[in-house]
């Protein structure tokens, strides 16, 4: 008569919690990692009005919430209204004047309110973090929306961010701003809204192992 050895219940079901937790934990989104930071390196957030921090004060703006989360200077440069084409022009002035560590990059979001067109935002972002990269600046990309019936990213930040192989958030802005209790108008977050951005930087820049 042939024996079978049956496994304890209770083996079996930590195996396979462990199995399962290996398997959920290799489906994460990997953050392409940045250099880590150091205690006075300064960090340019540089965009326009969503980086200025148009709706609330300038204590609250996501620049200003961020510092005090990471505890480094962020050096706000947003600049409400502008095109993107206009933020490529004005970058590497600031690039050279700030001499930043890393790059916080927003832009796009006017020349959706403007229906300028997408390709020539794609290729002004596109051009912005090459010309970073180019002074061995790392770069991490904040999505902007485009208005519609609902609120959605277009594809060329993450294809721009997988090109360069940087960190990106694509979701967190178009959350915020489809949420009333977070917008100070139709267009601009308030403070709570801005403190959910910064948040989701820094647990983004601790991911990359930034900070």
């Amino acid at each position: 008569m042939r024996m079978m050895f049956a496994w304890p219940r209770a083996y079996t079901s930590a195996v396979l919690l462990a199995f399962l937790l290996l398997v959920l934990g290799g489906c994460g989104d990997k953050v392409p990692p940045l250099p880590t930071l150091s205690n006075t390196a300064p960090v340019l957030a540089f965009g326009d009005s969503l980086t200025f921090g148009t709706g609330a004060d300038s204590a609250k703006s996501y620049p200003a919430q961020l510092s005090a989360l990471i505890k480094r200077e962020v050096i706000n440069r947003g600049v409400p209204g502008e095109l993107s084409r206009d933020g490529l022009a004005r970058l590497p002035t600031v690039l050279d004047e700030v001499q930043p560590s890393l790059l916080i990059l927003c832009h796009g979001g006017n020349d959706f309110l403007r229906k300028t067109g997408d390709d020539a935002a794609a290729a002004n972002v596109r051009a912005m973090v090459a010309l970073a990269r180019q002074r061995n600046i790392p770069v991490v990309l904040l999505a902007t929306p485009k208005p519609g019936l609902s609120l959605a990213t277009p594809d060329f930040y993450a294809a721009i961010a997988k090109e360069n192989s940087i960190p990106i958030d694509t979701k967190t802005l178009a959350d915020v701003l489809s949420s009333r209790s977070l917008m100070a108008d139709l267009v601009h977050p308030n403070a709570e809204g801005y403190a959910v951005i910064a948040k989701a930087l820094d647990k983004l820049l601790r991911k990359a192992g930034a900070i």
